[in-house]
């Protein structure tokens, strides 16, 4: 006869005062290890970089010089900046073959799915790709940073059948990714916004694709698979893709006059998840999302479309904040006013993953060397509730109550 477990044949997962198992569904505020990386003040709206708070950093840093922060564990002197951001610039160029691969992917492939299979590739032509060395992944972080924009920028202009646009080594890395992409110098308002949007995506503690970064990092995998892990992760909606959903939830309200019909339909109801709203950590408001929305007002005194946008986004805001869903902790969060921005700037709405994903490599990369510095393979236990040492039935005596399995 089939057996069950008693909860002393897998002692390890058994809570001692209650005699019951003991497991966190999604790992919730179960810390994996310690880090000096990033702090999330969940109840009081801070972020902090390296001890440095986010806003202090949105204000007076620019990318490469939060890049080189979280990578090496302090801000760099000039000489350093100068020499960090030569680097990057001389590792833009991307291999032909890794071009011609962009031109043969389906035009219905989303951008940061081409960013997980470039990324991928590239790590094949990568001769140093087996080096776990930490100068060894600090030198393959940096020609990563430096080629995922070019990468993106290559692939939206070859999909829209627009010539490619080398890399200008005279523009820093947020302007030049704008000229590649849109084949021309940007507006300032463009580029600090680009610079700003780079800072507050560069890192955010061990989120969903950090983890798996950090996950398959700890098999003593190759950098770039790891790379490849985040950028899987970030690809769900309930990660990186959502500031997509967010720009399409406003576009399904259409009106400033739909807003209140909307969600009384939609979210009182409980029909729909409100995008932009919630976090897993943050119990009050977004810091980032208070940055990004301060923006998103910028953009919206220039560009009657934006306002449109902003101006729905704003009332929603307004609505939600005055429901129970305040009540209940879930605030505003990045992706709801990220998503204006990116708009703003003239991003497809289908792009705003890679974006997201092109910062955060930063984070991720700091997160593979602080975790293998000391490292323990993660390899977490199932508390086990199934039956054991079921009969086996040969298959033509076989048969079940519940229905075929259509295969």
């Amino acid at each position: 006869m089939p057996r069950k477990l008693s909860p002393e044949d897998q002692w390890w997962c058994i809570d001692e005062k209650t005699k019951k198992p003991l497991t966190f569904k999604g790992l919730k505020d179960i810390c994996l290890d310690t880090t000096e990386i990033c702090y999330i003040d969940a109840h009081n709206s801070k972020l902090y970089y390296m001890g440095y708070d986010i806003e202090t950093l949105a204000a007076k840093s620019c990318f490469e010089e939060t890049a080189f922060l979280l990578l090496y564990g302090r801000l760099p002197t000039a000489k350093e900046l100068d020499a960090f951001k030569s680097r990057l610039k001389a590792e833009r160029n991307i291999p032909d073959d890794l071009v011609e691969l962009l031109r043969k992917l389906p035009d219905d492939v989303e951008p940061i799915e081409m960013l997980r299979t470039a990324v991928s590739y590239l790590g094949n032509l990568d001769p140093e790709r087996s080096d776990l060395s930490r100068e060894g992944i600090y030198s393959k972080a940096v020609r990563l940073m430096a080629k995922v924009p070019t990468i993106i920028s290559y692939f939206y202009r070859i999909k829209n059948n627009l010539p490619i646009v080398k890399p200008n080594n005279e523009l820093d890395h947020a302007a030049n990714f704008l000229y590649m992409f849109h084949g021309k110098e940007a507006p300032k308002l463009w580029v600090e916004s680009m610079d700003l949007s780079f800072i507050l995506y560069a890192e955010h503690g061990m989120n969903a694709s950090a983890f798996a970064t950090v996950v398959v990092a700890s098999t003593l995998s190759d950098y770039y698979s790891s790379i490849v892990g985040g950028i899987a992760a970030i690809r769900g909606v309930l990660h990186g893709y959502a500031n997509v959903a967010a720009m399409m939830q406003f576009r399904e309200i259409g009106s400033v006059d739909n807003v209140e019909k909307w969600f009384k339909e939609n979210i009182e109801s409980k029909r729909k998840r409100l995008i932009g709203f919630g976090h897993r950590v943050y119990r009050s408001y977004d810091p980032r999302a208070r940055i990004f929305k301060r923006y998103a007002a910028r953009f919206a005194e220039e560009n009657e479309e934006i306002k449109r946008y902003y101006n729905i986004a704003i009332k929603l805001e307004d609505i939600a904040l005055r429901s129970k869903l305040a009540e209940k902790g879930i605030y505003t969060n990045c992706d709801y006013w990220s998503c204006q921005v990116y708009r703003g700037m003239g991003f497809p709405v289908n792009y705003y993953t890679a974006l997201f994903a092109m910062a955060r490599i930063v984070g991720w990369t700091a997160h593979i060397l602080e975790y293998t510095e000391n490292n323990i393979l993660i390899r977490p236990r199932l508390y086990y509730t199934g039956e054991l040492d079921k009969e086996y039935i040969d298959i033509e005596k076989r048969s079940y109550r519940e229905a075929e399995i259509k295969l």
